[in-house]
C-alpha cells in the first residue's frame, strides 16, 4: 500500500500540471532554467541552429572568437575574454565513435543529444589541445523502442524478480550495480546483447520501459526481437538463442539466493545503491524468485548518455596542450571536456561538467 500511495500522487502532481498547465522544473531542468534565465536578464541573445565551425585565432595562438553558420550565412563572432566550448559529447559521430570506442563499435545507441557530434572537441585539437577519456562514455543498459528510441534501465535493473544474462545464460555481474559499472562488464566481457529475463509477476508488479506496471508490451517490441515472451524458460531460452539447461540452471541458482536473501556470486542488493530503486516489502529489496510464466526477455544494449572523453583542462576550466601549456582564450566544460570523475559516475548531473 506505501507503494500504491506514492504511485498515487505521483500520478496527481502529473494530472494537476497538465490541468494547470505548467511545468515543474526540478533538479536538471531547473539548473538548466535558472542559467536560461541568467541569460535573459543579461541580455545575452541566445542562437538556435548555429553551429561553429572553427575558432578565430591570432598569429600567437591566442583564441578571439568562432566562425559559425546561421541562417545559411557565415558569421564571426569575437570573444574578447575567451571562447567557452561547450558543444557536447561525440556521441553521435560515427567516425570518432569507431576511432575512440572501438569496443562498442559504430551502433551508436545513445541517448545523448542528436547534435553532439564533437565538433568543440575537434576544433581544439585543430589547435593542438590534448584529450583524455576518449575511450569511455556515460554508459547506461538501455533497449531501442521499436520507432527509434533510446530507453534507458535504470530502476528496472533492481525488479526482484529478473535477471540479465549473456548469450550463454548465465549472469555476468551485479545488474543492480551503477549503470555506467554494469555497461563496463557488459562491455569488457563481450556480452553485447544481454537478455533482461523476468517473470510475470514482475511484469505486473513493476513498470519497465516506460510500459506500466500490467500494461502489454507493444506489439512492436515483439516484432522487433527486442521482446520474447514464452510459458516456460526453456521455450524462451530457444527463442533468445541460448542453451535451455543453463538458463534454467541460472534461475534456479538466482531462486535460491531470492531464497535466503543473499546474492553469493554478484551481492545484488549488498549496496544502498542497489537497494535505492529496489521493493523494501522483500528480505533484500532486489531479490525475488522468478517462478510464474509466461517469461520475458528483452533485448539490453549497452547504451549511453554522452561520451565522456575531450578536452584536457585545468581547475580553471583551460584548455591544455600535450605539454600542458594553455592555449589562451579557449575554455571547455560538460562533454566537451574530459571528465574530471574518470571512469566512474559519482552520481546524476556529473555529465553536466
Amino acid at each position: 500500500w506505501k507503494g500504491r500511495k506514492a504511485s498515487l500522487v505521483a500520478a496527481w502532481r502529473v494530472a494537476s500540471n497538465v490541468i494547470r498547465r505548467r511545468h515543474m522544473a526540478t533538479g536538471g531542468r531547473a539548473l538548466v532554467a535558472r542559467m536560461r534565465m541568467v541569460l535573459k536578464d543579461a541580455g545575452v541573445p541566445l542562437w538556435l541552429q548555429t553551429s561553429m565551425t572553427e575558432l578565430i585565432v591570432d598569429d600567437s595562438g591566442v583564441v578571439l572568437g568562432v566562425v559559425a553558420k546561421r541562417d545559411g550565412n557565415t558569421v564571426r563572432i569575437g570573444a574578447k575574454r575567451g571562447v567557452l566550448l561547450a558543444t557536447g559529447g561525440f556521441e553521435h559521430n560515427e567516425d570518432m565513435r569507431a576511432e575512440y570506442l572501438p569496443k562498442h563499435g559504430v551502433a551508436n545507441i545513445s541517448a545523448g543529444a542528436k547534435e553532439n557530434t564533437g565538433d568543440g572537441i575537434l576544433a581544439g585539437q585543430k589547435l593542438g589541445a590534448a584529450v583524455d577519456l576518449m575511450d569511455d562514455a556515460w554508459w547506461m543498459p538501455s533497449v531501442m523502442h521499436p520507432m527509434g528510441a533510446v530507453i534507458p534501465l535504470v530502476s528496472e535493473r533492481c525488479i526482484p524478480p529478473s535477471v540479465i544474462v549473456n548469450s550463454r545464460g548465465e549472469r555476468f555481474t551485479n545488474e543492480s550495480s551503477p549503470y555506467v559499472n554494469f555497461v563496463h562488464d557488459q562491455l569488457d566481457g563481450g556480452h553485447v546483447p544481454a537478455w533482461f529475463v523476468m517473470d510475470s509477476k514482475a511484469k505486473s508488479r513493476y513498470p519497465f520501459a516506460q510500459v506500466l506496471p500490467g500494461v502489454p508490451f507493444p506489439q512492436g517490441f515483439y516484432d522487433s526481437g527486442v521482446v520474447h515472451k514464452a510459458d516456460t524458460l526453456r521455450d524462451l531460452a530457444d527463442q533468445i538463442g541460448v542453451k535451455a539447461d543453463t538458463l534454467v540452471a541460472t534461475v534456479d541458482r538466482f531462486n535460491g539466493f531470492a531464497r535466503t536473501g543473499r546474492d553469493e556470486d554478484f551481492g545484488r542488493g549488498d549496496s544502498a545503491y542497489d537497494r535505492y530503486y529496489g521493493d523494501p516489502t522483500m528480505k533484500n529489496p532486489c531479490l525475488d524468485e522468478i517462478t510464474q510464466g509466461p517469461f520475458y526477455a528483452i533485448r539490453c544494449e549497452a547504451g549511453d548518455l554522452g561520451t565522456k572523453g575531450g578536452l584536457v583542462t585545468d581547475a580553471d576550466a583551460r584548455v591544455l596542450r600535450e605539454d600542458g601549456s594553455v592555449i589562451d582564450g579557449l575554455y571547455a566544460t560538460g562533454n566537451t571536456s574530459a571528465s574530471v570523475m574518470g571512469n566512474e559516475y559519482a552520481g546524476a548531473g556529473a555529465t553536466i561538467g
